[in-house]
């Protein structure tokens, strides 16, 4: 049984550039397994110190996301197509765009 692994350009810096992966792993604990062995500068970014999923790592298989397949305990089938979303936030506003001061009533 094979699966592919899509790792996106904002962990790629933990990869070594690496943006695509194919294994064997046959659930999320064994692909982290996987990962973590292969890429040890990514393991921090996946699972937190007790183990668990990262809350700001969004996990999807063929575009489903995993939580609603059952989460770490779904059993991937041959061909299933992983994809690891960081989730992101913040930024600033475009160059264009004025803030306007909070103009509360007295």
């Amino acid at each position: 049984m094979t699966i592919t692994v899509q790792i996106p350009t904002a962990l790629r810096r933990h990869t070594s550039g690496t943006g695509r992966i194919t294994c064997s792993a046959t659930n999320l604990g064994e692909l982290f397994s996987v990962l973590d062995q292969t890429f040890p500068d990514l393991k921090p970014h996946l699972r937190d110190e007790a183990g668990q999923v990262r809350r700001f790592l969004n996990v999807y298989v063929n575009e489903e996301d995993i939580r609603f397949l059952g989460g770490p305990s779904y059993a991937f089938h041959d061909g299933d197509e992983v994809l690891l979303v960081p989730s992101i936030a913040g930024g600033a506003p475009d160059e264009h765009e004025r803030v306007q001061p909070w103009q509360g009533s007295s």
